[in-house]
């Protein structure tokens, strides 16, 4: 093959996708820490995914303009870091193609340069032995073979015989990898996505899913989204999807204006079009308001009505209830990431202006944090991620929003905690990302979770199903009892500087449990404040603050 066009290319996307998708239970299941919140592959799924539909809506001969469709859904939809590289990688391999109509060899290979050219720039401080190496090196394998083999399909074929050579490798640049055995997860997800590439370009089946001896090792149970919310939480309850085709009698299409005039119909507002179509995605109250709106630039050629509440009331076995009330106005927010009602209202009753659902195993997509900014109506705003995993998502958000606005880096939610303390509504936003940082770097945070494998970390031996002592990240204690997991993280982050100690416990912890270490702590800790929450928080039996 000497010239690679849109229409395959969008073809290479689907099924990259699709083969990710099969496999991203693996994937999650390669992470290194025993914790129940893998989700690499889930993050990466869901981007991919996103990246996938807005590439069937783009797809043209043009490989350029269904390159950029990849890298607009990529983006909108990235999850986690992992999410996040994944749309850089082909962000960057879109804006090197922009303008071609197709690809040879070398176009092709420098294309992916192009990709770790521009994710390694997204990233602060690029770690080896990740996603990152193993998307560098097999560009860097493309670009040689491209500029003897004047075959596409050749140099796919090289760039995924390389990226299966350097994921083997990353055990060897990160010791962790190697002490736990496994590959990097986020290496692994991109494999499984340039397999698909590759399948594709050969006419292909997909390679069979991964059968590694991991899975019968690894047992990661996923809380369902939908669990993490409420129905009447749901604003706008019907998902709108319709495409137009214009039509030379009707209105002259205008995308901003088309947008303008949909905005206030309700929220989760795509609009994305061609000299030909133009594709909506919407979440709105009057889904007949939206089809009358695309109706006067042509005719509907795809509709699509979801009813989100009966949807989720479905999926959590409860009845449909009315739609929940708007959200307040805020010249000047902080908007902020949990998960657990009793966590969200511990925020809001901080100063937290609005609080997105999500966390451990659900992180927000960078398309939900710009909708959560615009629904607030903000003029400058400060977000917290409370999440080392949702950092890089929220400061995409950011490039993408029209206001003043900053990310302060909390990584958990004690540290977001002390920040959305630090917030001065009369200071400049950066002004108050620096003040916020500042305020939470003698917080410590303490966790007990539970271990969803046998591993050994650290000279720490953990059996899948005890319980995990996290003192600021790192596992101190693998014990068959919750109690005194708890205990030693106490133990470990408690001295006699701490002035207040919050407790804030799960949804696997009770109110008397939360008492017992309440107790425990006031006897070694005489002096010191107590707080309990009940933050309603899965995963996590217990969350501690120590200032």
């Amino acid at each position: 093959m000497k010239s690679l066009g849109g229409i395959k290319f969008a073809e290479m996307v689907q099924m990259g996708a699709h083969h990710l998708y099969q496999n991203a239970a693996y994937v999650d299941s390669l992470n290194v820490f025993p914790v129940p919140d893998g989700d690499t592959g889930t993050n990466m799924n869901l981007s991919m995914t996103s990246g996938a539909k807005e590439t069937e809506v783009q797809a043209q001969e043009h490989i350029g303009k269904t390159a950029q469709g990849l890298a607009k859904g990529l983006l909108m939809g990235a999850r986690g870091n992992s999410g996040v590289i994944l749309s850089q990688l082909f962000r960057g391999f879109g804006k090197s193609i922009e303008k071609e109509a197709e690809v040879d060899a070398i176009g092709f290979a420098d294309a992916f340069q192009a990709g770790v050219d521009t994710a390694y720039k997204a990233v602060m401080k690029p770690v080896e032995g990740t996603i990152l190496t193993v998307a560098r090196e097999a560009a860097a394998k493309a670009v040689e073979v491209a500029q003897d083999k004047d075959n596409i399909i050749v140099v796919m074929e090289a760039l995924v015989a390389e990226a299966k050579v350097s994921l083997a490798r990353t055990p060897e640049l990160l010791p962790v990898l190697k002490e736990v055995g496994v590959v990097d997860s986020g290496g692994q997800g991109l494999l499984f996505v340039y397999e698909g590439f590759l399948a594709s370009l050969k006419g292909e089946p997909l390679p069979q899913k991964n059968e590694s001896s991991l899975d019968d090792l690894i047992n990661a149970e996923h809380h369902r989204v939908q669990d993490f919310m409420n129905t009447e939480d749901i604003e706008f309850g019907y998902c709108t999807e319709i495409m137009v085709r214009f039509e030379a009698d009707k209105e002259p299409f205008d995308e901003e204006q088309f947008r303008q005039e949909l905005n206030p119909m309700g929220d989760s507002l795509l609009v994305i079009s061609d000299d030909e179509i133009a594709k909506v995605h919407i979440h709105s109250e009057t889904p007949g308001s939206v089809l009358e709106a695309g109706q006067k630039y042509g005719s509907l050629i795809k509709i699509k009505v979801d009813n989100m509440r009966e949807q989720h009331s479905a999926i959590v076995n409860e009845a449909p209830v009315a739609t929940a009330p708007k959200v307040e106005k805020h010249p000047y927010a902080v908007v902020t990431i949990a998960m657990g009602e009793g966590v969200a209202n511990l925020l809001r009753s901080i100063g937290a202006s609005y609080v997105i659902e999500g966390g451990q195993t659900m992180n927000p997509s960078t398309e939900d944090i710009v909708k959560a900014v615009k629904e607030i109506g903000a003029e400058r705003v400060v977000i917290l991620p409370n999440n080392k995993n949702i950092i890089m998502a929220a400061e995409q958000a950011v490039e993408l929003l029209d206001i003043e606005a900053v990310v302060v880096p909390t990584k958990t939610i004690p540290q977001g905690m002390a920040a959305i303390l630090a917030f001065n509504p009369e200071a400049s936003v950066e002004e108050n990302k620096a003040s916020m940082t500042d305020s939470f770097a003698h917080v410590k945070t303490g966790q007990v979770t539970f271990a969803v494998r046998d591993t050994s970390i650290d000279g720490v031996e953990i059996r899948k199903d005890d319980f995990m002592a996290l003192a600021e990240g790192k596992i101190i204690l693998s014990t068959p009892t919750m109690m005194e997991a708890a205990q030693t993280v106490v133990t470990s982050l408690v001295d006699e500087d701490a002035e207040i100690i919050t407790v804030i416990y799960g949804e696997d912890a009770t109110a008397d449990d939360a008492a017992q270490l309440a107790a425990f702590i006031e006897e070694n800790s005489p002096d010191a404040e107590v707080e309990v929450v009940e933050g309603k928080q899965a995963l996590y039996p217990f969350i501690l603050a120590v200032e």
